[in-house]
């Protein structure tokens, strides 16, 4: 079938990538940032504020349902010619997640506390993480809808107005963070209070930078209506694509909660080793991350065209790309692992548990760009029950099971868990790569295309 092709076809994918690497380098930096920040606090601080923001990342990824299953949708309608569907879709997607957003504000402003107490904190940490995830659980609305936002505007090409927000929000961010830590213009030292009241601010900021883009790029304007008159049929096929496509995600998080359990056992420093180790390895995922969404949205707006066999090789030119640099930056920073780390922490028991892992790093992360990279195709293109099966057995019965093997059993500490999180990423990711150059999924159905 041939189709006329549109703007959103033949968009490049260095076009879309590159604002979205500077967009999520901030982010990343912004929380390698405060990290850094509280380092120089207190590094219970550190361990209580890493603890409380996976929680924060498991209702985020609820938020996630909704902004997967619509960048898809979006980008196989906009593909396909059927602008007028894509349009609809943003409304939903909006009105979906703003009540989401509610309920989840709820929940983790009531039962916040109740969520901590599954980690086994105590004493100072656990006060650190009631305090950030109480306060911080107040702006969850606002995460929910800025997702939604930013979602919108990334299905449709505009990555560049993210990028722009994100740049503004992070420098609101780091004024209020060392304001918080530092007393920056002689106004008190709040601490972890202080930089939680921070992100706040930068939601809200974010939230009406959003709108003004939105409204400005796409003549595209929300009212109250949207929120109480949401298409059902949108609602639908949004959630059956994003609620497995999410799951592979939130079970991620969820083992991660279950396995930073285990890292408590072993001891404090462990647990401030962790999310250390844990800022320095975005750094080599970063291009990763960035390149696979731009991929993403592409091999969607190909499916939408039935180019099929066009999102076949755009996948793995992408995982080709990927693997190579994850490799000699991951390599790059285990070669210079103790003076990375004295950055964060001074402290020569956390230096020792983390220098091991640096190298263990090494290991991972060619897996890890495997499956980020194919596992996002695959969703991309609609086969989204494989990569959330695959990533269930996988997380639970590899990166759990053998985390508490290698760490607890064997006696290897932070390096063994981390060991058993590379097998369970090279596990998942040779499984994406079968599946993806077996073209089974080329038995989903995509959007029809709209001629003309």
């Amino acid at each position: 079938m041939n189709l006329e092709n549109n703007k959103y076809q033949d968009q490049s994918l260095f076009s879309i990538t590159w604002p979205l690497f500077i967009e999520i380098t901030l982010h990343m930096s912004l929380g390698i940032f405060a990290t850094l920040i509280l380092s120089g606090y207190s590094d219970n601080a550190v361990a209580g504020v890493g603890v409380a923001n996976q929680i924060i990342n498991i209702f985020i990824l609820i938020f996630n349902v909704t902004v997967i299953g619509t960048t898809i949708l979006i980008g196989q309608n906009l593909g396909a010619n059927r602008l007028d569907r894509a349009r609809r879709l943003t409304r939903s997607a909006f009105g979906v997640n703003f009540w989401v957003g509610i309920f989840m504000t709820i929940v983790v402003i009531l039962f916040g506390g109740v969520f901590l107490k599954f980690y086994g904190l105590s004493g100072e940490i656990y006060e650190f993480a009631h305090t950030f995830l109480t306060i911080t659980g107040f702006s969850l609305i606002l995460e929910a809808i800025s997702l939604a936002l930013s979602a919108i505007l990334r299905s449709y090409g505009h990555t560049k107005e993210t990028m722009v927000v994100t740049v503004f929000m992070n420098i609101i961010s780091l004024i209020g963070y060392f304001i918080a830590i530092k007393g920056w213009f002689g106004l008190p030292i709040t601490g972890v209070a202080g930089v939680s009241y921070s992100i706040i601010a930068a939601r809200i900021f974010l939230i009406f930078a959003l709108f003004y883009f939105v409204y400005k790029v796409l003549d595209l304007k929300f009212s109250i209506k949207d929120l109480f008159i949401i298409d059902k049929t949108d609602v639908k096929d949004i959630l059956t694509i994003g609620i497995p496509s999410a799951g592979e995600n939130i079970s991620y998080q969820l083992s991660q909660v279950v396995i930073t359990s285990f890292v408590a056992v072993i001891g404090d420093g462990a647990l401030a080793a962790r999310v250390y180790i844990l800022n320095i390895s975005m750094v080599c995922f970063l291009f990763t991350f960035a390149i696979a969404q731009g991929t993403q949205l592409l091999i969607a707006r190909y499916i939408g065209a039935k180019h099929y066999d066009r999102a076949l090789k755009r996948g793995i030119k992408t995982l080709k790309i990927s693997m190579i640099v994850s490799t000699v930056v991951s390599l790059a920073i285990a070669l210079t692992g103790e003076p990375v780390l004295a950055v964060f922490t001074n402290d020569p028991i956390i230096i020792a548990i983390g220098l091991p892992v640096l190298w263990a790093i090494v290991f991972i992360e060619p897996g890890r760009a495997m499956n980020i990279v194919l596992m996002g195709s695959l969703k991309s293109v609609g086969d989204v029950r494989f990569p959330v099966i695959i990533g269930i057995i996988c997380m639970w019965g590899v990166a759990v099971v053998f985390s508490y093997f290698f760490g607890i059993t064997l006696g290897l500490g932070l390096l063994g868990i981390w060991l058993a999180q590379g097998l369970d990423e090279w596990v998942r990711g040779i499984f994406a790569l079968k599946r993806w150059v077996s073209q089974a999924w080329l038995k989903k159905k995509g959007v029809e295309p709209r001629l003309g």
